[in-house]
């Protein structure tokens, strides 16, 4: 309904506009003889703009740009922008700052009780387990295996070690609200087993020292695996795109829609061409996605910065910019598409039954670009679909972050994407021309594609 309001306020304005524009027009020219006949408004439409002076002519651009201007203020101003955005951030932020708080929240300190002999190898063994699970130890003596258990029960200590032989907990590590960590029991369990192991075999303790600090021997493979580090920034970038995408889509199918149902439509192609006021709203919503995708990304680069997280340390600036490229690409071809769509609808329900079939390729290549970010094993047809231009901005990005592309078949698909989205253009101004003033009876598609 707020839309609504709006759309009828701007007609308003348009309308007062274009009446002084004419009042001026006939106070400087002579009068007619015979009044003029009265006409439709969607015929002045189609007859082009009505004449005006000539300090007053304005280029097509700034025809454009004025309705770009229009789009921006009227989504920037909407609560539910605002909303969204708010919510896209704090989810950016927790995303970020809840895993970091919990990596960098130091090592837990394991508190040992130590009951009866402990020798020296066993207790480099609990140092060394400590270190595997990043947890600090500390040993402290025990008198008795009571005492112990006493200690285990108060929380005084984490683990118990018998005689270096056996541990004792107040409770299974598995547990959630068990003070021990389950890394370290596991490691020690298995350290002081090697111990008891070696002491059975009669090794010496220089043999057993020999033994336990052992170096692994090197590992070679004959082939270089197909995962890159960048995976994880792959499938951030390609559920991005997809939310975004198909956000900024159904703005311009349900804008195209209301200002069809309203017929504030008709008072705007009064003034304007079809590809100037179709362009102005194209270009309008692209300008907020873009200022939308910045401040996301820029929020999330501070946020990283800030809690010292090394989500995207190590990554090339060519992932993230190509990432940014084909979030253009993609919206400059689905934004035509989706418009085309708006313009053949007039109710909400029309409008519902436009966008299952017109995301169904989005969805397809999101899915089938998720599961090769995730295996890092794209196959032929994954290939082919990066050259669609349909398919392209998702496929693309995937294969540049997992560094399976090299910079001419980037180039490729980019050059093929931009011959896409011309035609794409080309044919949506086409549809949207002819459709936008047909208020009446069914649109058929056939007869909006004849020449």
């Amino acid at each position: 309904m707020r839309a609504l309001w709006v759309a009828g306020v701007v007609a308003a304005v348009l309308a007062a506009r274009i009446w002084f524009r004419r009042r001026r027009a006939r106070t400087q020219e002579p009068a007619p003889t015979e009044p003029p006949p009265r006409l439709a408004v969607s015929t002045a439409a189609r007859r082009g703009p009505p004449p005006s002076d000539a300090h007053e002519t304005t280029t097509p651009l700034a025809d454009v740009r004025l309705v770009a201007v229009r789009e921006v203020r009227e989504r920037v101003r909407g609560r539910l922008f605002k909303l969204g955005t708010v919510f896209i951030l704090l989810v950016v932020v927790a995303a970020i700052v809840i895993p970091a708080l919990h990596h960098s929240s130091g090592p837990t300190v394991q508190t040992v009780g130590v009951v009866g002999r402990l020798s020296p190898e066993a207790a480099r063994a609990l140092r060394a387990a400590g270190v595997q699970s990043q947890d600090r130890v500390r040993l402290v003596r025990q008198p008795s295996l009571p005492s112990a258990e006493r200690a285990l029960r108060d929380g005084t200590i984490d683990v118990a070690v018998i005689d270096g032989a056996e541990l004792v907990l107040s409770q299974p590590a598995s547990n959630a609200s068990a003070p021990a960590d389950p890394v370290f029991v596991h490691s020690v369990a298995i350290s002081l087993g090697v111990l008891r192991a070696f002491r059975a075999a009669g090794l010496t303790p220089g043999q057993t020292s020999i033994v336990a600090h052992a170096t692994p021997i090197p590992v070679r493979a004959l082939q270089q695996g197909t995962s890159s580090p960048h995976t994880a920034v792959s499938v951030i970038g390609l559920v991005l795109l997809f939310l975004m995408l198909t956000q900024y889509n159904t703005w311009i199918l349900m804008g195209v829609m209301q200002e069809k149902s309203s017929r504030v439509v008709e008072v705007l192609l009064a003034t304007l061409r079809p590809i100037q006021l179709l362009g102005g709203k194209v270009a309008g919503i692209g300008v907020v996605a873009l200022g939308q995708a910045t401040l996301i990304v820029g929020t999330a680069l501070a946020t990283a910065a800030a809690v010292g997280t090394n989500a995207l340390r190590g990554t090339p600036p060519s992932v993230l910019l190509g990432q940014l490229c084909w979030f253009l690409l993609g919206y400059a071809f689905y934004c035509w598409l989706y418009a085309a769509a708006g313009s053949t609808a007039e109710r909400q329900d029309q409008v519902q039954t436009l966008a299952l079939p017109l995301s169904i390729p989005i969805l397809v290549a999101y899915i089938f670009s998720i599961t090769v970010a995730s295996s890092g094993s794209p196959d032929l047809l994954f290939r082919i679909l990066a050259y669609f231009p349909p398919t392209a901005p998702f496929c693309m990005s995937a294969l540049l972050a997992l560094g399976l592309v090299t910079w001419w078949q980037f180039l490729a698909s980019v050059l093929i994407t931009l011959a896409g989205i011309v035609v794409m253009a080309r044919v949506a101004a086409r549809i949207y021309g002819r459709a936008i003033l047909q208020t009446r009876g069914r649109v058929r598609i056939r007869t909006l594609l004849s020449s």
